[in-house]
């Protein structure tokens, strides 16, 4: 149920090509515009836009107040602050969107180093733009990268990897879910959150699915799954599902040594991920092994991504 749901992931405009940077340009991405494009349902948003600024406009950036950063325009002196937080309020109550791609250092969209201003001074580079940051304390589980970080290929992999799964959960949540779709999303995502962390927490809710009430069940399920997916998973946790999945396959010595020693060299940086995880969905199709078949570990997103080609730093 659901495994195929496009994502839809906010995003901020420029990031798209829209003109609506202050100089009037735009910052297109291309990873973004021009292969997430094919996979993915964007919503476009650009605060400073929709409080009404236009372009090309007056600059904006943080500057420090005691009762915390306040976002005003450079040459004009105009505090935009208040419209800022009244336009996320507005966008959060109304955001079903599965993950959040935020313009870097924006003062009103950046997620990380974002510079404030004491007078003339820049005092602090870890702020986070006001937009951005309301979007953030409201959903904190939401996945949220910026397109800057996204240029690294281990936080895009995972970023990716998120927005796809929120969108399979909510595609079930949805929709009339039954306690057997339930156990049976769990049972499909089991090797998945495996490599992120442990899955008792979310085995435990699944297997209540029959006998707790079915709205608080999906609230705490969701947050459990979400929490689970957030952990940062490593090179030792994919070993740790990939040999599991292995001992779930039925093979002759030989074809079990070849694989372990493909997982080993994954684990000594000498191929990437999807070298062991073509093997193994190649000998669990040849096994006609149902289970692992189904399970997204090995397809999480879309293989035209090609995500998991990098060696592992």
């Amino acid at each position: 149920m659901g495994d195929s749901q496009r994502p839809r992931i906010a995003v901020s405009s420029c990031l798209l090509g829209a003109p609506v940077r202050y100089n009037g340009g735009h910052s297109q991405d291309r990873f973004l515009r021009h292969l997430l494009s094919e996979h993915v349902d964007w919503v476009p948003i650009c605060p400073e836009m929709e409080i009404g600024l236009g372009t090309p406009r007056d600059t904006l950036r943080l500057e420090y107040a005691p009762g915390g950063p306040r976002l005003i325009t450079g040459t004009t002196r105009q505090d935009h602050t208040e419209s800022i937080g009244t336009l996320a309020a507005s966008r959060i109550a109304r955001l079903d969107a599965d993950g959040y791609v935020f313009k870097a250092k924006s003062p009103s969209c950046g997620v990380h180093g974002v510079a404030l201003h004491r007078g003339p001074t820049v005092v602090d580079h870890r702020q986070r733009g006001l937009f951005a940051a309301a979007v953030l304390a409201a959903c904190p589980l939401l996945p949220v990268e910026d397109e800057g970080r996204l240029h690294d290929p281990v936080l895009r992999e995972a970023f990716v990897e998120r927005v796809f799964a929120h969108a399979r959960l909510r595609a079930l949540l949805d929709g009339d879910w039954r306690p057997r779709d339930l156990m049976a999303f769990q049972a499909r995502h089991k090797m998945q959150i495996m490599s992120h962390a442990s899955y008792q927490e979310t085995g435990r809710l699944a297997a209540a699915s029959g006998t707790r009430p079915r709205d608080r069940l999906a609230v705490e399920y969701a947050e459990a799954f979400q929490r689970a997916l957030a952990n940062r998973t490593t090179v030792g946790r994919h070993v740790n599902t990939l040999q599991h999945c292995l001992g779930m396959l039925d093979l002759d010595g030989l074809r079990r040594d070849d694989l372990l020693d493909v997982i080993e060299s994954y684990r000594g940086r000498q191929v990437a991920l999807s070298v062991p995880i073509a093997l193994l969905r190649h000998h669990a199709r040849g096994e006609k092994a149902a289970y692992l078949q189904e399970q997204t570990y090995f397809r999480p997103y879309p293989d035209e991504l090609a995500l998991r080609n990098h060696i592992a730093p």
